[in-house]
């Protein structure tokens, strides 16, 4: 049943990701909508499952500094691959490749979640299946916004859609205290707040300086409010 989900949630991926990698010719639109999906699910999705996760194990000043040192850790990674030699190439990996962690946790949490009880793994696995769509989408997206090729674009794809079924996988040799998942959750909010923010919106508004690219930014943001409050 969990291999049956993980391929689920990897043709999601696939999915969304043909789509985008289909409708290049309007990537300001794509980028808008992306970097609204990005921090939707930053703030919509994994902050709460912080909270939620942690209990009382972790205040919410320590959850919020574990969302404020992932934005810095990114900020830092980020501003220092653009001062070496190889920035371009880096910064079209460095964006896909925390999208493509982020699938993999998605895994690693509906596999934890199956341990607790069959209907919290199913709520999780509801959850992540309703967003995955974005989640493809979204890594094609950053990886064309940081000048790939569309067959690089497409390999980071492949690699976001088989990541849920290893973290599947990882969830069957491991056991994480759900408080520790909460803080490494937190960090990723972090991550995805930097990336929407500094990497897809200002490029969107860069190519597409118009009013659609703001409603498809909003569009994002309410796709994954949806998703999460019909999960």
């Amino acid at each position: 049943m969990l291999i049956a989900i993980g391929l689920l949630t990897g043709l999601a991926t696939l999915l969304g990701g043909a789509l985008a990698l289909r409708l290049k010719g309007s990537i300001g639109l794509l980028q808008g909508f992306g970097g609204g999906a990005v921090i939707g699910v930053a703030l919509l999705d994994l902050l709460p499952e912080a909270f939620n996760l942690s209990g009382k194990a972790h205040t919410p000043f320590a959850l919020t500094t574990a969302l404020a040192a992932g934005f810095a850790a990114y900020l830092l990674a980020d501003q220092t691959i653009t001062t070496t030699s190889r920035s371009g190439r880096l910064r079209r990996h460095i964006g896909p490749a925390t999208l493509t962690l982020h699938s993999l946790m998605d895994g690693l949490g509906i596999g934890l979640a199956f341990q607790v009880s069959a209907t919290t793994g199913w709520i999780v696995a509801a959850a992540v299946l309703a967003h995955d769509l974005v989640d493809g989408a979204n890594t094609v997206t950053v990886s064309l916004s940081g000048g790939a090729a569309r067959r690089t674009a497409a390999g980071w794809l492949a690699a976001d859609a088989a990541a849920p079924l290893l973290g599947i996988g990882l969830s069957r040799l491991v056991t994480a205290p759900p408080a520790t998942l909460g803080l490494f959750l937190a960090v990723f909010a972090g991550f995805f707040c930097y990336i929407g923010a500094s990497e897809l919106l200002p490029r969107a508004r860069e190519r597409r300086p118009q009013l659609t690219t703001t409603l498809a930014t909003v569009l994002g943001m309410a796709a994954i409010y949806l998703a999460v409050r019909l999960s």
